[in-house]
């Protein structure tokens, strides 16, 4: 069956690693809301795959509990490695089973795309902009005076 989100409520989860830190985790959080405003769907949940909750069992139930016939995951990665091609398929498909009828796909990772490049051009340019004393840099601990040689080239 095909998840048409035009014709029946369809929840979106967001899913990442999950993490030891906080603020990795709440990082999710404001990705979700970001992605929840620019794209119209009603029904976003954020879940980590593992360390961290809400799980990916627990989003998948608060998508249903919320109306939705239809749930589409999307692994917040990079690259398709093991945890975006294996181990969140298997975790929503095991989730998917404690909700007959409920339709559920899993996107491919974040991968190559020119917006992707745009937003790391976007990273250097303010490191560039910012002599090299970025926020990145501060907790990081990188030198700026060291830096200050490299040129944007």
């Amino acid at each position: 069956m095909m998840i048409d989100p035009s014709t029946s409520p369809t929840g979106v989860i967001i899913v990442d690693h999950g993490s030891r830190f906080p603020a990795a985790n709440d990082m999710l959080l404001e990705v979700v809301a970001v992605f929840k405003s620019v794209s119209g769907y009603k029904i976003v949940q954020a879940a980590h795959m593992e360390i961290a909750e809400p799980s990916i069992a627990r989003a998948f139930a608060a998508c249903v509990r919320q109306g939705a016939k239809a749930v589409l995951v999307h692994p917040y990665f990079l690259s398709p490695g093991r945890h975006s091609t294996t181990d969140i398929p298997r975790l929503v498909a095991e989730a998917a089973q404690d909700h007959p009828g409920i339709v559920y796909h899993v996107t491919q990772p974040l991968g190559v795309h020119e917006a992707i490049a745009k937003v790391i051009m976007e990273r250097l340019t303010d490191c560039f902009n910012q002599q090299y004393a970025c926020e990145a840099c501060a907790n990081r601990n990188c030198t700026p005076s060291a830096n200050a040689s490299f040129t944007n080239s």
